[in-house]
């Protein structure tokens, strides 16, 4: 009557929704954290608005760009990882 069907463990998914929390807290963080600093150092480097503006826009860009580069670390580590159980 009842019919055996494999299921996947749940706990797969909660490691990798886990690991996608992880990327998007990082980018976050890091983007703000970037844009701060570059702001921080338009305001002590520069004194016309468009080299401010200017700061601020790379300082975000490394903290993109970082960020991005650890979440790619990230995820393929764990597809690597589901690759290896099947």
């Amino acid at each position: 009557m009842a019919d055996n069907k494999t299921i996947t463990s749940p706990t797969q998914y909660n490691v990798v929704n886990a690991k996608w929390d992880t990327c998007l807290d990082l980018s976050l963080r890091r983007f703000v954290y970037g844009s701060f600093g570059g702001a921080l150092a338009g305001l002590l480097l520069f004194r016309s608005p468009v080299t401010r503006w200017a700061s601020v826009a790379f300082g975000a860009g490394i903290g993109i760009g970082s960020a991005y580069t650890q979440s790619q670390q990230l995820l393929s580590s764990s597809q690597s990882s589901s690759v290896k159980e099947n």
